[in-house]
């Protein structure tokens, strides 16, 4: 009977060996704690980065909004990148922070307007507008201020911004204080014609006075932005002339203010500088005027500052700097700056180099003459 048993067991074994083409494992006894059912071919998925960790890295990097907007019954949003609000309407904006700063449309500061209420509070800065009115319309923004004892820099990684058009049917155009602007062609910098609407929605169209025709927006050389208004991209001697805005919304159409359009002909850059004398060669008791000129474009200022002989001694003299726009060809406007330095009863110690530097915010020049004494 055993001997049955054994060879029962022997063709067992080769019969395994025959199906699977691997010897019949010997099974070992369960470790304490092991699993005593292994499920086959189980599929695990991908460990995926936590979310919260990748955007605690992000936003290291990206801007925080931090202004809100107070609604009716003590509600607070974020208010949208754009906001259209009927005129007449008041509008509390506020920013998170112990010191913040705010920008609004200037005219709001040129005439200081009482409507207009700005104060810091222990955990926020805090903008009222009350009686809103379409001037009103424009760029509101605020920012964290890190500050240093009496020194203050804006955070750029908290700030907040919002558009806000009040809008007014009567009023389709952005007043203005004037009736006529200037806007300066310049050949290395867009030219913005500023005629900004209070309605987003309106119809806008460029128009030149003479010869009578529209100026077509193409989208690439002269394209319309609702918040700034016309834009030469690159702006040529062809464009200037005197153009006007023509805005329509579910009405009669309104016409904007009129905007001479002036190339600038002197290129950007450092002053385009000169120096001269009255006299290179001057006797005792001769008055003596050294001219210092500089071209540039219409809407920079300059600066001068001179080094002559008689400083050390402390010697009087007499410095006056005056400015004009001059044409040079229709539509070419130049801005030409002076300055000039009068020595009277000239004598030995003004003898010397007469050094004059102009500077504006693109760099400045330094020209030099040299005035003698017979």
């Amino acid at each position: 009977m055993r001997l049955w048993v054994l060879l029962s067991l022997l063709l067992l074994h080769e019969t395994l060996q025959t199906v699977t083409g691997q010897p019949a494992k010997s099974k070992r006894p369960k470790e304490p704690g092991e699993n005593k059912i292994k499920p086959a071919n189980k599929k695990m998925k991908p460990k995926l980065p936590k979310l919260k960790e990748r955007e605690s890295s992000d936003s290291s990097t990206k801007s925080q909004s931090i202004m809100i907007q107070v609604m009716d019954k003590g509600r607070f949003q974020k208010p949208a990148a754009t906001l259209s609000l009927p005129v007449g309407q008041s509008i509390e904006l506020r920013c998170k922070g112990n010191k913040t700063g705010w920008s609004y449309p200037s005219y709001l500061d040129t005439f200081q307007d009482s409507r207009l209420s700005i104060k810091q509070l222990d955990r926020y800065g805090q903008l009222i507008l009350a009686n809103s009115t379409a001037a009103d319309t424009g760029e509101y923004s605020c920012w964290l201020l890190l500050c240093n004892g009496s020194s203050c820099k804006k955070d750029e990684s908290k700030t907040g911004s919002t558009y806000i058009f009040f809008t007014d049917k009567g009023e389709l155009f952005v007043p203005t204080s004037s009736y006529f602007e200037i806007v300066y062609l310049n050949p290395d910098k867009p030219a913005v014609i500023p005629c900004r609407v209070t309605i987003p929605s309106a119809k806008v169209t460029l128009h030149r006075e003479f010869p009578a025709e529209e100026i077509k927006t193409d989208g690439t050389n002269i394209i319309y932005d609702v918040k700034k208004g016309f834009i030469y991209q690159h702006p040529t001697s062809d464009h200037k002339g005197v153009v006007y805005c023509r805005a329509e919304s579910r009405g009669a159409p309104q016409i904007s203010i009129k905007y001479q359009l002036l190339y600038v002909e002197v290129p950007s850059g450092p002053p385009l500088t000169t120096i001269v004398a009255s006299s290179n060669k001057a006797e005792g008791g001769d008055n003596v005027n050294v001219l210092c000129i500089v071209l540039g474009e219409p809407d920079i200022e300059v600066e001068f500052s001179w080094k002559y002989p008689g400083e050390e001694h402390e010697r009087p003299v007499i410095i006056q700097d005056s400015w004009r726009l001059i044409n040079r060809g229709i539509g070419h406007t130049t801005r030409i700056s002076k300055c000039v330095i009068a020595i009277e009863d000239f004598e030995t110690i003004d003898a010397g180099n007469y050094i004059c530097t102009a500077q504006n915010l693109r760099g400045q020049t330094t020209v030099a003459t040299r005035v003698d004494l017979t």
